[in-house]
């Protein structure tokens, strides 16, 4: 399993009234998980789009323990679970100081510039 992990400051503007991590901030945390999953691999979003791979998010779910807020530095944990022809799967976890304070998981799927569905490239699916 491919695992990776980054280092996120909270920045006011992602906070709510309350100084919480507003809910939707925990989504683009999760896009910044896989982005960085991907330079690991040695390709950026930006070459897989210009080689005419796009990847779509189909399904995302999220379960908030406990609220992160602003200035805190969290730790995001990416994984992916699985990598099939034509998706993969991802796990999320948001800690602080080792503390689990959100986890997840998303579906993304390879699609043409049209719209339609086609197979991973071999770099996403572990193939020389």
């Amino acid at each position: 399993m491919l695992t990776g992990e980054i280092t996120i400051r909270v920045r006011y503007a992602e906070t709510d009234r309350m100084g919480l991590l507003h809910h939707a901030n925990y989504l683009v945390y999760f896009e910044q998980g896989r982005t960085e999953l991907l330079r690991q691999r040695g390709i950026s979003y930006k070459e897989l789009e210009d080689q005419g791979h796009l990847l779509v998010l189909t399904r995302v779910e999220v379960r908030y323990r406990r609220p992160a807020r602003y200035d805190d530095l969290l730790t995001l944990r990416t994984t992916v679970v699985r990598a099939t022809a034509v998706r993969i799967d991802h796990r999320y976890e948001l800690f602080r100081d080792g503390e689990l304070l959100a986890e997840g998981t998303s579906t993304i799927a390879c699609v043409d510039r049209a719209g339609r569905v086609q197979p991973l490239p071999d770099v996403l699916r572990g193939k020389p």
